[in-house]
């Protein structure tokens, strides 16, 4: 636990240090108007409390991924702690600070338009397509990982034949109270629950995609983020009890201390899953995620002044990152062996750990909040995935967003196409998602650099990690099935060579201008009274 603890206090820093030095690269300008006083719309350009922004941009980057990621990613070992810590800090919050400060120096743009303005056209075409299959993508993924948890929380609430209340302490005896569960609600099966549940969130996602973005998501997040606090603070406190309440040998206490063999305990769980690069894949949200590029414009057009940014966007990724330790840290302590942890995860996928651990480690009650809390991620980010997908779709082709019937000519094609896709196995979706996922990423740190860099800024901040993230990416795409399925070190090397190649093309294409300084930042307009909505 020292461990946990000591990986979030680094995180926490790194909000305060690294994260102001990132500010002070950007160079903000606090007397500068933002989008949501400018471009006022009233349903996407809204001026809103940076309190509510942060608590927002939050629920809508922290879908299952900061969960179910951490959770698969446990099966390598403390090592994994130590990418979410460095991944957070130097990729994922600084990829979306600066998608979210370029979004509003430049009228609340999405990625793709900023893609286009630093790195040109042709990028910006296939991130255009690119971002729109990725939000799809998430919409279904984020709509099956909640349903399967409430109709796991249906059965055992309402299941005809429960055999009463479930009293857990350990694993083992999760697994006994799990099967004297039946499987039968009114007369309906698991399986018709979980339909009724996808329905359900599928109407929720078509209300969120069309309203005004403060007439319900800006109502009802505050309450979403009391489940998630009392998620995050539940299974904090389960951690503690299991570490200093002797409940099991558990491998995440009997590793030997923190030596180069406990961190580097499992490299290639599976014997096919190496290190390099799955684990930058396996980790995407908590560490570093490209759908966080959807999302933060859609907050940067809420933002009050320039001096919000770094609270919002770095300071969200950096709460993402401790949920993600949270989850990482469970993963790891509450199976006795990792043979445990690779069969809860085979057997029902990492869902299944998040509802036996939360049951056992806070009780049914307790637990059934927990689980609440971690439902609400992946439906508050789905529901802004679409939203996200219609304004991109809107942007490319230049159609007003103020009418509801505008809103339906996108959003109506885009739910059929997601209601065809969830179709489609899970497994097969999720790896799909998470090379997209992180592909997306790449390219907005590659734009956040090409920024930088044109306007004589400090690119490295970006372009360092750009190079890391590409070579991962580049890697899994030659070695994985769901690429070219190549051999191992064939891959790792095409990795490298196709990363050097694209380092060498952003230094080639990207033109530096004559004068350091950022156009854009300059520009001052007389400052308009707040009206926004106030926590």
């Amino acid at each position: 636990m020292l461990w946990f603890f000591f990986c979030v206090a680094v995180l926490v820093a790194g909000y305060f240090v690294y994260g102001k030095v990132i500010e002070k690269i950007f160079v903000i300008n606090p007397n500068k108007n933002t989008p949501a006083y400018t471009m006022t719309d009233g349903v996407d350009y809204v001026p809103m409390s940076k309190k509510r922004i942060w608590l927002i941009q939050l629920l809508n980057i922290a879908g299952t991924g900061p969960i179910f990621g951490p959770i698969l990613g446990a099966l390598y070992g403390p090592v994994a702690m130590l990418w979410i810590v460095f991944g957070c800090i130097f990729a994922g919050a600084v990829h979306d600070y600066m998608c979210g400060m370029l979004s509003v120096r430049n009228g609340g743009a999405s990625m793709p338009y900023l893609t286009g303005k630093y790195l040109g056209q042709p990028v910006k075409h296939f991130i255009n397509l690119l971002a729109v299959v990725l939000l799809v993508l998430v919409g279904v993924v984020f709509v099956a990982s909640p349903a399967a948890l409430l109709s796991s929380i249906t059965m055992d609430t309402f299941g005809s034949n429960a055999t009463g209340v479930i009293n857990v302490n350990n694993a083992e005896s999760v697994t006994v109270a799990a099967e004297s569960v039946k499987n039968t609600v009114f007369g309906m099966d698991k399986d018709t629950i979980v339909v009724l549940w996808t329905a359900l969130i599928f109407i929720y996602y078509i209300i969120a995609t069309l309203l005004p973005i403060d007439k319900i998501i800006g109502r009802i997040y505050p309450f979403f983020g009391g489940l998630l606090l009392f998620m995050s603070l539940g299974m904090t406190y389960g951690l503690l009890k299991n570490e200093f309440g002797g409940q099991g040998d558990y491998f995440f206490n009997s590793m030997g201390g923190l030596t180069v063999e406990s961190f580097f305990m499992n490299l290639q769980p599976k014997g096919d899953l190496p290190i390099w690069p799955l684990l930058f894949l396996t980790i995407t949200c908590g560490a570093l995620s490209g759908f966080h590029a959807t999302q933060t414009p859609l907050m940067a057009r809420c933002a009050e002044n320039e001096s919000e940014g770094r609270f919002i966007f770095y300071g969200a990724m950096i709460t993402e990152g401790i949920i993600a330790l949270i989850w990482c840290a469970v993963g790891m302590s509450f199976y006795p062996d990792l043979a445990s942890l690779q069969g809860a995860i085979a057997d029902g996928s990492p869902s299944k750990v998040v509802y036996d651990s939360s049951i056992a480690y806070l009780g049914t009650i307790g637990g059934i909040f927990a689980v609440l809390g971690v439902v609400i991620l992946p439906i508050t980010s789905g529901d802004t995935a679409f939203r996200a997908a219609r304004l991109i779709i809107a942007e490319f082709l230049t159609m007003e967003q103020r009418t509801l019937v505008k809103r339906l000519w996108i959003a109506i094609p885009l739910f059929v196409i997601g209601f065809i896709v969830s179709k489609v196995d899970f497994e097969i979706l999720w790896r799909y998602f998470s090379w997209a996922n992180q592909t997306v990423a790449v390219v907005m740190l590659w734009t956040a650099a090409g920024y930088l860099y044109r306007y004589r800024k400090l690119h490295w901040v970006c372009t360092l990690p750009a190079i890391f993230m590409s070579a991962a990416c580049y890697t899994f795409l030659a070695y994985n099935k769901i690429g070219f399925g190549l051999d191992y070190t064939l891959s790792v090397w095409i990795g490298i060579g196709l990363t050097a190649l694209t380092t060498g093309a952003f230094f080639m294409f990207v033109k530096r201008e004559s004068v350091a300084g950022d156009p854009d930042a300059v520009v001052v307009e007389e400052k308009i009274t707040s009206t926004a909505i106030k926590v």
